[in-house]
């Protein structure tokens, strides 16, 4: 057998791109909404919200670097 191969022309990045953009969009997204939540509960104008949206855009940059970034020596 051998091994599938790999496409090279503008649309090989394309998965990628978009599993980036959906990683950053879903982490700010659950965490917006778990500190939009945390508002409502508590009864706060916004302050969890905008705290849960800066932790979702971190994990999820963090998460990203951890799939995409870390290059092929997988030592950072």
């Amino acid at each position: 057998m051998t091994a599938p191969q790999q496409r090279n022309d503008a649309w090989s990045g394309m998965g990628t791109g978009w599993a980036v953009t959906s990683t950053m969009i879903g982490g700010i997204a659950a965490w917006g909404a778990l500190g939009y939540l945390a508002d409502w509960l508590i009864g706060t104008d916004g302050v969890f919200f905008a705290v849960g949206a800066i932790l979702g855009a971190v994990g999820a940059t963090y998460l990203v670097w951890l799939r995409y970034g870390r290059g092929e020596g997988g030592d950072g």
